[in-house]
């Protein structure tokens, strides 16, 4: 049905406080030891994302939401490779902290439901949720401690 759209929501608790995380999403080289190698961020409301999170393509992004420590709004920039149709991609992290651990919560919008879309929609979920378990151990194995 066209008009119709889907995206996706992954939730991962990580056994550390909110600030970590936070700086494992926003700060540049720590951002490229857990993400992709070669991801780079300017972090502020305004700045720019890109990592190449499925290995494959590469998410090129507008920061519209920053919220240190609770909050990260990326809105991905039109592709060439992606079909023509004036879609609107969100990934939204949202952080919650729970005792000494933090909820980690990111929600995918924005997808046309068309065939068409398929291949990259699987794509982007399945490999958002392989990064957000990249970063579970990165973090739950204090790698971020490693890195200083």
């Amino acid at each position: 049905m066209a008009g119709k759209l889907r995206g996706y929501a992954h939730r991962i608790d990580i056994n550390a406080d909110t600030a970590r995380v936070w700086r494992a999403l926003t700060e540049p080289a720590a951002l490229a030891r857990w993400c992709a190698p070669g991801a780079t961020i300017r972090p502020r409301a305004g700045g720019s994302f890109r990592a190449s999170v499925d290995r494959i393509g590469v998410i090129d992004a507008h920061i519209d939401v920053f919220d240190a420590g609770r909050r990260l709004r990326l809105i991905h920039m039109e592709q060439d490779d992606l079909p023509a149709q004036g879609a609107t991609l969100i990934d939204d992290f949202l952080l919650e902290a729970d005792g000494a651990a933090t909820i980690v919560r990111l929600l995918g919008s924005g997808f046309p439901d068309d065939k068409i879309w398929d291949p990259y929609f699987l794509r982007l979920r399945t490999s958002w949720e392989r990064a957000l378990a990249r970063l579970k151990v990165y973090l739950d194995k204090k790698m971020d401690a490693e890195a200083k």
